[in-house]
């Protein structure tokens, strides 16, 4: 949390897009007042007054561009010619673009070779829209003969170039223009000043740059701002600040300056507006106009970077804010932390008083350095609120760490207070006991100093008896409450050695108080001696003596309360009695006569109330389960869905509320609707709840699905376990422990069961239904056995197939494995014959899978184990060796006709037994359904006419084998075994892939009939085969270009042998024909080669089919 960095404030992202705006409206202005011609550079030639505008316009608003008398004129360059006329069209064509242009040549005292040099100047250089060219030709009559002549000849020249108008005079001039539209020399009344243009067309250009030069500083300022990347270090935020608002005050100088210089600018051009009339000064008007905008929008840029920076500035203000507060909740958070580690450090519980004290003053002293230090935090807290009051950028973040110092400190200041609390109970039970062995040891002491001379009298005897009672008058409490009552009431303290402190006490105590009794005892022989006076008749008591009884005490008399002692037996309760099966129970009466006898309690009545005790915890505990359940679902699991907590919970957690809690909702309302009242009916009946565990039997296997789910479950809540918003609902429920606790219930529950059921079944023995409880007990432990296996099996990686294929998972445990494969004639046994594998086992009801057991190591590392399949055997073709010589806890499972034998040493001889009792089984099942399944294929083969084979004299080994297999699969002869080996060796044979008949099937009773007697890997005689029809009982299949194919059940042909050891066959049931080794066929028709009645033809000899042992 302290150590993430601080949230960095979002950019002002739309200010910064206004500056730009700003900025490029601004940008648009100033191309229309500057020209691309400044006034620097033809400043020499237009003080000259080569050309000049004088504002006047002619018709259609064309402006006039005067070329004045010069007698330099012929001697301007081309390009300096160009750039002026350039530079005083571009003034009218900014602002009205297209506008047409009237020039007068005013050549009035010059000659026709001049006015013709003009002429062709101006057509070559002039580079706007030339509406007309007035030229005033020359005064003198010879000058002006030459030019009307040489205009007369020229003129068509000139006029396709320019339209040229030549006038005599100025009276001439006005028929072409107004005289308003005339400067003075022209006979005109327009008012023009050419020194004060020029001022004025400076004071604007000057004017134009200085703007865009600002609009440019705030640009990149603006940028600058935007693109400002932030440190974490306060010193650099506050270098920053500094350096931000410097820059803005000196761009805030310049724009200030520029816009006191725009305002005179546009003053002047108000006056001159004024005191000229609006039609004659239209240049004026528009420059004027062209200011003022230029004014307005460098204002609009202005407030859009004034905005800008003030967002800016209070951001990074905030940020530094935010920066100072981090730090300073990260240095709190570690003292909190020290200080939290500081009171860990310090003991629950001294071993001595001394040690206590020390503890409780440590304790003090870090208590109020602690309160010193959430005094600080506090400070720290409303800071933040008022950080977040100031509607700061991170307000959330501040919020949340004012939270996190809160949580802090609460949970410091529990701890502190927890931690005193303990201290302080340490302490008082050490007093208590100090005092105790003070006690014992005054009580050691008054019975060392009684002086026994005084006892010899009655008088002193019973004063001594006074001083031992009022010395035990003055007992601790403590020691009269008992070693049971101490250790409940102090149990959230107890440690070993304190333990080891009371009982020593009490032990102390008991030795003590055995001293003051016997002591008592002769004290009261003595004070109760009497000294008989001498009578004539025989003395008699004053009082008859009361029969002894051990029920009651010393001190009772005949008025006081009566208390008896029966013995009980409690479940789970370790007694002090010689029954191990007891416990003392104390029952008081009144009596108020002394004819009240002792009164007693049969065991039937004790054991019902064992029984209904046991069942009063069972619904009680079902009861509290069901409604931590509920809270779970509702506090939890429905909260994931509430929109009000959508902000706390991570994304990654919405979708996996089922991997979260599995089938809990399922659980729940099993528990809830049906079985919590199934329980509730059996009250009065305790043994009857063993019929609803067994009719309920099937709804358990909820926990099944549940426990599988639960190392993804746990996985997650590892993930996500310091959310916010499990925080928040542990908070609201009120739940001491986390959520991850309350997940773990229903395995807890499901344990929980049969350790009641064991209970229930200790006191019901002899009850009519102990064995539903018997087997309700039974079904709990398979239940808890099969959420085991199966919690390993999901474990299993790298089987290719659907492990749901291979059946219910009915064994699993780790072995030793030795593995020997039969290769060829001779069988070689491998390398690592005498080093065995370390493989986990586990047996379904179709296969058993060899897989090897990992287990990761680490700090990170899931404990859990995983197992890496290695191997997989059908049970289909396996067989089993009990016994194997040398080694009681080895047994052998052989695969396929001992082409493949594993021998198995068990980790104890018990796990061996139960292990071959489980394969007896899933081979008993295998006989029994290859028995139903040969009846019915006899019955309908009898339907059948085929013709017989010839019989087959000798038995033969039943086998299958296929071309594309790389060995085949066999199984032993049954019958070739001595009698010696059959008692060292007991195999089990397995069912092979070849369907094999047995003849007395129907006699195999039991386990041991299954049993091969042998072990022998003898090689036998081959079988002789003869033409005829038979039912094939394995599939077998040839590949390739002459694809051959069987299935078990088709009716086949066998036509003739062939010289090379194959068989011509026919398969009638799919019509096809191919060629089969004669060992494969054996194979397939197994001992139905036997004799006659094998052949689906012999309607006279259908018996019983032999199945061999493999």
């Amino acid at each position: 949390m302290g150590s993430a960095s601080p949230q960095e404030p979002e950019k002002d992202m739309e200010g910064y897009y206004n500056l730009l705006q700003a900025g490029s409206k601004l940008e648009n202005t100033l191309q229309q007042v500057t020209v691309s011609v400044s006034m620097q550079e033809v400043a020499g030639y237009i003080e000259k007054q080569v050309a000049y505008l004088s504002g006047g316009c002619g018709e259609d608003s064309s402006v006039i561009i005067t070329l004045p008398e010069c007698s330099a004129f012929s001697d301007i360059p081309e390009e300096a010619l160009a750039k002026v006329l350039s530079y005083l069209t571009l003034i009218p064509r900014t602002r009205q673009p297209g506008v047409k242009f009237i020039i007068i040549l005013d050549r009035r005292l010059d000659t026709w070779a001049s006015i013709k040099t003009a002429l062709a100047r101006i057509a070559a250089s002039f580079p706007g829209n030339l509406y007309l060219v007035l030229v005033l030709r020359p005064t003198s009559f010879f000058q002006r003969t030459v030019t009307d002549l040489g205009f007369r000849f020229s003129q068509e020249d000139f006029m396709l170039k320019m339209p040229v108008v030549m006038l005599s005079s100025v009276t001439d001039l006005l028929r072409y223009i107004d005289e308003n539209q005339l400067t003075s020399e022209f006979g005109g009344t327009l008012d023009y000043c050419h020194s004060d243009w020029i001022v004025l067309r400076t004071a604007i250009e000057s004017f134009a740059v200085m703007v865009k030069d600002i609009a440019q500083m705030l640009q990149a300022f603006g940028t600058e701002l935007a693109e400002t990347r932030l440190s974490e270090e306060c010193s650099a935020i506050e270098f920053l600040l500094l350096s931000h608002t410097e820059k803005y005050r000196r761009l805030k100088d310049a724009i200030r300056s520029v816009m006191r210089e725009g305002r005179q600018l546009l003053s002047n051009l108000e006056t001159s507006r004024k005191e000229g009339d609006a039609d004659t000064c239209w240049d004026m008007t528009q420059d004027w106009d062209t200011m003022q905008r230029l004014l307005a929008q460098l204002t609009d840029m202005e407030m859009a970077f004034d905005g800008f920076f003030d967002k800016h500035h209070l951001k990074l203000q905030q940020y530094l804010q935010l920066l100072r507060y981090e730090h300073g909740f990260q240095e709190m958070e570690f003292s909190l932390e020290k200080l939290r580690a500081q009171e860990r450090n310090i003991s629950t519980t001294g071993e001595s008083l001394s040690q206590t004290d020390q503890s409780l003053r440590e304790l003090d002293s870090l208590e109020k350095h602690a309160q010193e230090e959430m005094s600080r935090a506090q400070v720290l807290i409303l800071h933040g609120h008022q950080l977040a009051a100031g509607h700061n950028y991170a307000m959330a973040l501040i919020i949340q760490r004012c939270n996190e110092l809160r949580h802090q400190c609460d949970t410091l200041t529990s701890a502190l207070i927890t931690k005193h609390n303990s201290l302080t109970q340490a302490q008082i039970l050490l007093h208590c006991l100090e005092e105790a062995q003070r006690w014992c040891d005054d009580g050691a002491y008054l019975l060392a100093n009684q002086q026994v001379d005084k006892f010899q009298s009655k008088e002193g005897a019973q004063a001594a008896l006074r001083g031992i009672e009022k010395f035990q008058e003055a007992a601790p409490l403590l020691l009269g409450a008992g070693e049971d009552v101490l250790f409940l009431e102090y149990e959230s303290v107890l440690t070993p050695c304190l333990k080891a402190h009371i009982e020593k006490t009490f032990q102390k105590h008991s030795s003590v108080q055995a001293l003051i009794q016997s002591r008592c005892n002769c004290l009261r022989k003595l004070a109760n001696k009497h000294v008989r006076p001498i009578q004539l008749v025989a003395p008699r008591p004053e009082n008859p003596p009361r029969a002894k009884s051990p029920l009651f005490s010393p001190k009772h008399d005949l008025n006081s309360s009566l208390k008896f002692t029966f013995d009980l037996p409690l479940p789970g309760k370790k007694t002090s009695r010689k029954s191990p099966n007891s416990r003392k129970i104390e029952v008081i009466h009144d009596y108020q006569t002394a004819s009240s006898l002792p009164y007693s309690i049969d065991g039937e009545d004790s054991t019902d109330l064992l029984k209904r005790h046991v069942m009063k915890e069972l619904i009680e505990t079902e009861r509290i389960y069901v409604e931590e359940l509920l809270a779970v679902l509702l506090g939890y699991r429905a909260e994931m869905d509430n929109p009000s907590l959508a902000p706390l919970l991570p994304t990654s957690l919405r979708n996996k509320r089922d991997v979260l809690f599995g089938n809990l909702p399922d659980i729940y309302n099993f528990h809830s609707s049906v079985f919590l009242q199934d329980l509730e009916s059996c009250l009065e009946s305790p043994e009857a709840v063993g019929a609803c565990f067994l009719e309920r039997k099937d709804h358990f296997h909820l926990y099944e699905c549940y426990c599988q789910n639960k190392p993804r479950s746990d996985s997650l809540w590892r993930q996500f376990s310091d959310c916010l918003f499990f925080q928040e609902c542990q908070k609201k429920l009120e739940h001491k422990l986390a959520l991850d606790s309350y997940l773990l219930k229903p395995v807890q529950r499901l344990t929980k069961y049969q350790l009641l059921l064991k209970e229930l079944l200790k006191y019901s023995s002899g009850c009519e239904r102990v064995s539903e409880l018997q087997g309700a007990l039974e079904a709990m432990l398979d239940l808890l056995k099969s959420v085991n296996d199966s919690m390993h099996q999901i474990a299993i990686t790298g089987y290719e197939g659907d492990l749901s294929n291979l059946g219910r998972v009915l064994m699993q445990g780790s072995f030793s494995v030795w593995i020997s494969h039969k290769k060829g004639p001779t069988r070689v046994k491998e390398l690592a014959r005498f080093k065995p594998m370390q493989r986990h086992l586990f047996l379904h009801e179709h296969a058993l899978l060899f897989c090897k057991r990992r287990e990761e190591h680490g700090e990170n590392a899931d404990k859990t184990p995983s197992y890496s399949f290695k191997h997989c055997l059908k049970m289909s073709a396996v067989g089993i060796t009990e016994n194997v010589k040398g080694d009681v806890k080895k047994f052998e499972i052989w695969y396929s006709g001992r082409e493949e034998v594993y021998v198995i040493q068990s980790p104890t001889v018990e796990v061996k037994i139960a292990w071959l009792n489980e394969i007896r089984k899933i081979l008993t099942n295998q006989q029994k359904q290859l028995k139903e399944g040969l009846c019915h294929s006899a019955a309908v083969s009898e339907q059948m006419q085929m013709s017989p084979p010839l019989s087959v004299s000798k038995p033969q080994r039943a086998s299958v084998s296929s071309e594309g297999t790389e060995s085949s699969r066999s199984s032993p002869d049954p019958f070739s075994c001595s009698t010696q080996h059959q008692h060292n060796r007991r195999s089990w044979p397995g069912t092979p892939y070849s369907v094999d008949i047995c003849e007395g099937l129907e006699d195999w009773s039991g386990a041991n009939s299954l049993s091969n007697p042998s072990d022998t890997e003898e090689e036998e005689e081959a079988a002789r085969l003869v033409a005829g029809r038979y039912r094939a009982f394995v599939e077998w299949r040839k590949n390739g270009t002459d694809k051959f194919i069987i299935k078990c059940g088709d009716v086949i042909q066998l036509q003739h042998e062939e010289n090379d050891g194959h068989w011509l066959v026919k398969n009638l049931s799919r019509r096809q024909e191919g060629r089969i080794p004669t060992a494969n066929l054996q194979g397939m028709l197994g001992e139905s080669l036997k004799n006659h009645s094998n052949r689906l033809g012999d309607p006279g000899n259908r018996k019983a089919r032999k199945l061999s042992s493999p």
